[in-house]
């Protein structure tokens, strides 16, 4: 089945109250239309976006993406925003119509909607609420089958008793709209072009309407203003809690966490209340991470733990390694299994051995640490001279103590010893101790200053 999908994203969103177009609102870390694009790739790889206002920016965000774009100069309702695309559409096939600022619908409820469509039907999202108030009510006939879509300032008191109403999401043959888009009229309380109206044309000519309901009404759920936003982040986090608790994950707080991306975890991991996942995260089996922290592409092993606080991105970590807390892991680091990143140290582009520690308030950037080597507390590599970045090389075994500052470039060999305090700009040698330190002096006749008077 060839499907081309249109995506409406022209309107102005308006009750956002933002210079920002309703659709590039972000949920779970992306924009509304850009959840709805992915979820299309999933079906068609002809897809049409509608823009209006804000174009260049819609434009602009899906540039490297493969997509076509029409323009609604004029936003004269969802018939008219659709006819837009009529250029691009084939003949032939199916075409799906979404809305970018309707991001949850499910692939699956998608892919039985295009089931429902042939040369003598089409499918309807539909969906039963409890309150209809604003939304299109279905009409159907003495046989139960659906007869027209009666907009809500249309509709008569009987009609606005219906409590089953249209998402707005449909799956059409592909020459029904050729043929019948030019022929809507804007006789209506709105004055605009009603895409529901198709549902009438295709009674008339004996094309049956056939409806698909989604698992959930979020799933048909458009964002109109930054409560709706809220709402819609919160049940889709929920979503995905609860999909993790099911394959094991214990989670201290489900509506405590974000994930921004996609997460994967392994059994039994323990994430606690407050943590950010963004981009994509895969998580061995028995990781624990406190509270309160930030996990952006990273890679981390079974067995680890991460303490509170820490800000880990773009890197990867191996197994039973413990990090923080309040430890930031910059992009590049790559922490062997075993290996340990204590408290308020910050590392960058750092490949850190099999074994190797480094416990306390230090940064290490552009340095590779061989195994088992011991960093102490207070060390920096200075890998920069204002203009160009220098690496610090640290083999095996090796001991730096505490308020080192390395040089960079510099080598750190295998064995090594460095005393406390040392400045090191030079090789230090294998298995020897280096000191790098102002000989200290204790000056027998020295007056403590005091006070001039004013």
């Amino acid at each position: 089945m060839d499907v081309s999908v249109v995506v409406l994203a022209a309107g102005q969103g308006s009750r956002m109250k933002s210079s920002l177009p309703k659709v590039l609102h972000t949920l779970a870390g992306k924009p509304l239309c850009d959840h709805v694009v992915n979820t299309a790739r999933q079906f068609s790889n002809d897809i049409n976006i509608v823009v209006g206002h804000g174009a260049s920016l819609v434009e602009s965000y899906f540039a490297e993406q493969d997509v076509k774009f029409c323009t609604q100069a004029e936003q004269l309702g969802t018939g008219h925003a659709v006819a837009q695309a009529l250029p691009n559409l084939p003949k032939t096939g199916v075409v799906l119509v979404l809305y970018g600022d309707v991001p949850l619908t499910k692939a699956a409820t998608l892919k039985a909607l295009m089931e429902q469509v042939s040369d003598k039907s089409m499918g309807l999202l539909s969906v039963i609420v409890s309150d209809p108030t604003g939304y299109g009510r279905i009409v159907r006939d003495e046989n139960d089958k659906v007869s027209a879509i009666v907009e809500h300032k249309d509709a008569n008191q009987v009609q606005l008793a219906i409590n089953e109403v249209n998402s707005g999401i449909i799956a059409v043959p592909a020459w029904t709209l050729h043929e019948w888009l030019p022929k809507l009229s804007n006789n209506n309380a709105q004055g605009e072009y009603y895409l529901t109206d198709l549902i009438e044309m295709a009674v008339q000519q004996g094309i049956e309407v056939k409806t698909v309901h989604p698992d959930h009404e979020e799933e048909t759920l458009g964002v109109n203003n930054r409560m709706q936003l809220a709402q819609l982040e919160r049940w889709h986090q929920q979503q995905q809690a609860e999909a993790l608790m099911t394959e094991g994950v214990t989670l201290r707080d489900p509506l405590r966490l974000d994930i921004r991306g996609v997460l994967n975890a392994g059994q039994d991991c323990i994430i606690d209340v407050n943590c950010v996942f963004e981009g994509k995260v895969t998580l061995g089996a028995n990781v624990q991470i406190g509270p309160n922290c930030v996990i952006k592409n990273a890679t981390i092993g079974a067995g680890t733990v991460i303490e509170a606080n820490t800000v880990i991105d773009d890197a990867i970590i191996g197994e039973s390694a413990n990090i923080g807390p309040f430890a930031r892991i910059r992009p590049g680091t790559e922490m062997a299994n075993g290996t340990k990143v204590g408290n308020f140290v910050e590392t960058k582009k750092a490949k850190i051995g099999e074994g190797s520690k480094v416990n306390h308030l230090s940064y290490i950037g552009d340095t590779e640490i061989g195994e088992h080597s011991n960093v102490g507390a207070g060390t920096i590599t200075c890998n920069y001279d204002g203009v160009n970045k220098f690496k610090t090389q640290i083999g095996s075994n090796a001991f730096v103590g505490s308020n080192s500052t390395l040089v960079a470039p510099v080598v750190i060999e295998s064995g090594a010893f460095i005393g406390a305090g040392s400045v090191i700009t030079k090789t230090a040698a294998a298995d020897q101790l280096t000191v790098g330190r102002a000989r200290q002096v204790s000056l027998s006749h020295w007056q403590k200053p005091t006070k001039q008077a004013k």
